[in-house]
C-alpha cells in the first residue's frame, strides 16, 4: 500500500510553486503624446517606410556596401556587444537550472580509532582487553536537493533573465544601427573630401594661369604689381586648402579601417580612388511616431530593461518569505568494500529544510523597496528615452528638409556659374571679352562645384542621420512572444 505520508509530500511540492510574488509586467507606460504624425514631415513622407534592412543599399553604392557588410562582421565595438548578449543568455540557462533539482554523486571513506567500547569487536564478538580498536567506513551514493519555487522567486528570475536578454538583443540592434549610420557618415565624408581636393586644384590651376595672363600684361606694361601680388595671393588659397583637405582624408581613411576592424592605413590603397559621395533616393518615407516607437532599438531595450526591473520585485518580495528545499541521499554503506555492492540494503532518506529570516531588522523589506524604486527609475528612463527619440526624429527630419534645399539651391548656383563661363567664352571668341575674366568665371564655377559637394555630402549625412533617428535597419522581429511589450510590433526584420 502507498504511503499516505508521501502522497502528502507529493501534493505539496506539486501545488505550492503555484505562488507567485510580485507585479506582473503590464506592458510599458502610455507614451506622453498624442500626436499622429510627424510636425516636420509631409503627408507624402509619412506613409510607413519599406522594411529596409539594410537601409544605405538605397545610396546605390556597391563601394560603401562591401565597406558595410566588413564592418558588420568584424568591427571591435560589436563583437563586445556580442558577447555581452552570449553572456546574458548564459545567466538565463543558470536560471532556468534553479528550477530544477540538482543531482551529485558522493563516495566517502572513514578510518578511525576508538577507545572504550569497541563496536567492531562488540558486532564480531572479538575484542581486545582494552577496549581499543581500529575501525573503516565505506559509503557510495546519490545525492539530491531542490529548492521548492514557493513564492516565485525563481520563477522571476527567468522572467528577468529573458527579459534582459531581449534589452541586449535590443542593444546589440541599437549598436548596429549606429555602427551603419557612422560608417555611412565617415565614407560620404571621405568621397567629399576627395572630390573638394580635386576642385581645388583645378582653382590652382586656373588662378596660376590668370597669374601667368597677368605677368604677361605686367611686362607688357598693362598690369601692375599689385595686381600680380594679389592673383599670387589667390594662388595660395587653394594650395592650402588642399593641404587641409589631404589631411582630412587621410583622417577619414584611418577612421574607416577601424570601424571595419582594420589597422590605420589598410584602405588607404582601396579607395584612393576618388568617386562622388552617394545620394539619398528622391523620396524617403518616415512613417509615424506610433511606429517609431516600435521600431527604434534604443526603445525597446528600454523597454525591456523595464520589464526586467519589475520582475527582480517578485525576487525581493520572495526572499521576504520561506525558502524551501528537500533534501535526499540514497547510497549503500559498510565496514568493509564488500558492502558496496550489498544492493539489497541500500541507505535512503529524505527530509525538507525550511530557511526564513524571521527577524532581519527590515533588511529584506528594504531590499524590496530598493528593487520598486529601481523599476521606478527604469520607467522614468523610458519616458525619457521615448521622449528623446520624437526629439531626435523631428529634428533629423528639420535637418534632413533643409539640407535638401540647400542642395537645390547649390544646384541652382553651380548652374548658373556654369552659364557664366559659356556665356564669356563666346564673348572671348568674340573679342568682346578677355581670358582673365573667363578663367574668373571657371574659377567661380569650381567654387560653386564645392559647395555643391559639401551640401551633398550633409544631405547624406544627414540621410543616415534620419535612418537613425527612425531605427530603420534594425528592428523588431515578428511578434511571437507573450509579454505585452512585444504585442502588435512591425514585421520588419534585421
Amino acid at each position: 500500500m502507498t504511503d499516505p505520508r508521501r502522497l502528502v509530500w507529493l501534493a505539496l511540492a506539486l501545488c505550492l510553486p503555484g505562488c507567485l510574488l510580485g507585479p506582473d509586467y503590464a506592458g510599458p507606460p502610455p507614451v506622453l503624446t498624442t500626436a499622429t504624425g510627424f510636425a516636420r514631415a509631409t503627408p507624402a513622407e509619412m506613409v510607413p517606410p519599406p522594411p529596409l534592412t539594410r537601409w544605405w543599399e538605397l545610396l546605390a553604392d556597391p563601394q560603401l556596401d562591401s565597406l558595410m557588410m566588413r564592418a558588420l562582421a568584424i568591427n571591435p565595438d560589436l563583437a563586445a556587444t556580442v558577447a555581452r548578449t552570449r553572456a546574458a543568455r548564459a545567466v538565463l540557462a543558470a536560471r532556468t537550472a534553479d528550477l530544477r533539482p540538482t543531482v551529485g554523486t558522493q563516495a566517502l571513506y572513514l578510518h578511525g580509532h576508538t577507545s572504550g567500547v569497541d563496536f567492531g569487536a562488540i558486532r564480531d564478538g572479538d575484542s581486545d582487553k582494552d577496549g581499543k580498536s581500529d575501525f573503516d567506513y565505506y559509503s557510495l551514493g546519490f545525492n539530491a536537493n531542490w529548492e521548492v519555487d514557493l513564492f516565485g522567486r525563481q520563477r522571476r528570475g527567468v522572467e528577468a533573465a529573458t527579459a534582459q536578454i531581449e534589452a541586449t538583443e535590443a542593444s546589440l540592434d541599437d549598436a548596429r544601427l549606429s555602427l551603419s549610420a557612422d560608417l555611412t557618415r565617415t565614407y560620404v565624408a571621405l568621397r567629399d573630401r576627395q572630390r573638394r581636393l580635386a576642385l581645388a586644384r583645378e582653382s590652382e590651376a586656373l588662378r596660376r594661369q590668370g597669374f601667368d595672363l597677368l605677368r604677361q600684361r605686367y611686362n607688357q606694361g598693362i598690369a601692375s604689381e599689385v595686381e600680380i601680388e594679389r592673383q599670387r595671393m589667390r594662388i595660395e588659397e587653394p594650395r592650402i586648402r588642399a593641404a587641409q583637405l589631404e589631411a582630412e582624408i587621410a583622417a577619414r581613411l584611418d577612421a574607416l579601417a577601424v570601424l571595419i576592424g582594420e589597422a590605420p592605413g589598410a584602405l588607404d590603397t582601396e579607395l584612393a580612388s576618388p568617386t562622388s559621395p552617394p545620394l539619398p533616393p528622391t523620396t524617403v518615407t518616415v512613417g509615424d511616431p506610433a511606429t517609431l516607437l516600435r521600431r527604434r532599438p534604443d526603445i525597446r531595450a528600454a523597454e525591456r530593461t523595464l520589464a526586467a526591473d519589475t520582475a527582480m520585485i517578485g525576487i525581493a518580495a520572495a526572499a521576504r518569505f520561506p525558502k524551501l528545499t528537500l533534501l535526499g541521499t540514497l547510497g549503500v554503506g559498510g565496514t568493509d568494500l564488500s558492502s558496496l555492492g550489498q544492493l539489497d540494503d541500500p541507505m535512503l532518506f529524505a527530509l525538507p529544510r525550511i530557511e526564513w529570516a524571521l527577524f532581519d531588522f527590515g533588511r529584506a523589506e528594504a531590499k524590496q523597496a530598493q528593487a520598486e524604486a529601481l523599476r521606478d527609475e527604469t520607467e522614468a528612463r523610458y519616458r525619457g528615452v521615448v521622449l528623446a527619440a520624437l526629439r531626435d526624429a523631428e529634428d533629423a527630419l528639420a535637418l534632413f528638409q533643409a539640407s535638401r534645399e540647400r542642395v537645390a539651391g547649390q544646384a541652382r548656383t553651380l548652374a548658373a556659374a556654369e552659364r557664366a563661363v559659356s556665356l564669356l567664352r563666346q564673348r572671348e571668341q568674340g573679342g568682346t571679352a578677355n581670358t582673365l575674366q573667363r578663367l574668373d568665371a571657371e574659377d567661380q564655377r569650381v567654387t560653386a562645384a564645392a559647395a555643391l559637394s559639401e551640401a551633398e555630402a550633409d544631405l547624406t549625412r544627414d540621410y543616415a542621420a534620419l535612418q537613425t533617428a527612425l531605427g530603420l535597419g534594425w528592428t523588431e522581429p515578428a511578434p511571437n512572444s507573450d509579454h505585452p511589450g512585444r504585442k502588435n510590433t512591425d514585421t520588419v526584420k534585421d
